[in-house]
């Protein structure tokens, strides 16, 4: 059973026995003590108060700081895969930059070849032109030198 200030300040005692308790300094008593409850009572009331807000400060903090922890991890998700993204493009530039690279080779190879022809073919013509010079010149001197009827 709870007691309020107001049942103490409304407690009545039964007359006053042989020897007894003045009821003034009871009554005074009792109001002291009804007014000492009722500023425990208010104070207990604002640390209720006190306490359901800072419980519900509490529980926001705990649900910012899930919400930070979620957005940490979905950040460092996105990190890794762009890493791997990034790691992927880099592969894929080096993989084209190869073929690229192949594909020059391969065609100053064949360059290479043709110009190699290309000096051959030239090296022979200029063999036939000194032969034929040589062979026209022969001839040329040995008509002014009149061996040869003309």
């Amino acid at each position: 059973m709870k007691i309020t200030p107001i049942d103490i300040q409304q407690q009545q005692f039964k007359g006053k026995m042989l020897g007894g308790l003045d009821p003034n300094d009871v009554d005074a008593f009792l109001q002291t003590v009804a007014g000492e409850m009722e500023s425990l009572i208010r104070d207990n009331n604002e640390l209720k108060e006190q306490l359901a807000r800072q419980n519900r400060e509490i529980s926001d903090m705990a649900e910012k700081e899930r919400d930070l922890r979620e957005i940490m991890l979905a950040a460092q998700r996105i990190i890794e895969e762009m890493k791997a993204n990034a790691q992927k493009e880099a592969a894929l530039i080096v993989s084209e930059a190869e073929l690229k690279a192949e594909r020059i080779v391969a065609d100053s190879e064949r360059q290479l070849g043709d110009l190699k022809a290309s000096i051959e073919d030239i090296r022979r013509q200029k063999i036939q032109f000194e032969c034929s010079l040589k062979s026209l010149l022969d001839c040329h001197a040995r008509m002014l030198a009149g061996d040869e009827p003309a």
